[in-house]
C-alpha cells in the first residue's frame, strides 16, 4: 500500500530557497494526486498546493501563488515542491498527502476541516523554519 516521506526541511534565512521531496513507496505514484500541506506550531494544517496524477493540473495557495513550484517524476516515484523568497511566516511542519479522486488530469487543495475523508495516507512531515 502507498507509504509515502517527506524530507527536505530545515532551517533557513528569508528569503532563501528549500526543496521538499516527497517519495512514495509500495505503489506507482503516477496514479495518485499528491497535495502539500504545512502545519504552523499551535495552528490548523493548512493546503499548499496539489498536483494531479499525470501533473497536468497543478493549484496553489495564494501564499504560495509565484514563490512555490510544485513537480512530479513518476519514474522516481517523487514529488518536489520548490520553495523560493522563504519568509518567517513559511515556517512550518510540511506534508504531502495522497488526494482521493479518480480523476487523473484534476486536482484541488480541499480544507481539511470541510472534507478530511477526501486526504488518504499522510507522510510524517519535515520541518522547515524560516529564521535570520
Amino acid at each position: 500500500h502507498l507509504q509515502l516521506v517527506e524530507s527536505g526541511g530545515g532551517l533557513v534565512e528569508p528569503g532563501g530557497s528549500l526543496r521538499l521531496s516527497c517519495v512514495a513507496s509500495g505503489v506507482t505514484l503516477a496514479d495518485y494526486a499528491i497535495g502539500w500541506f504545512r502545519q504552523p506550531h499551535g495552528k490548523v494544517r493548512e493546503g499548499v498546493s496539489c498536483i494531479s496524477a499525470r501533473g497536468k493540473s497543478l493549484n496553489y495557495d495564494e501564499s504560495g501563488q509565484g514563490r512555490f513550484t510544485l513537480s512530479r517524476d513518476n519514474a522516481k516515484n517523487t514529488v518536489v515542491l520548490q520553495m523560493n523568497r522563504l519568509t518567517p511566516e513559511d515556517s512550518a511542519v510540511y506534508f504531502c498527502a495522497e488526494e482521493r479522486n479518480p480523476f487523473p488530469d484534476f486536482c484541488t487543495i480541499v480544507p481539511l476541516a470541510r472534507r478530511p475523508d477526501y486526504w488518504g495516507r499522510w507522510g510524517q512531515g519535515t520541518p522547515v523554519a524560516v529564521s535570520s
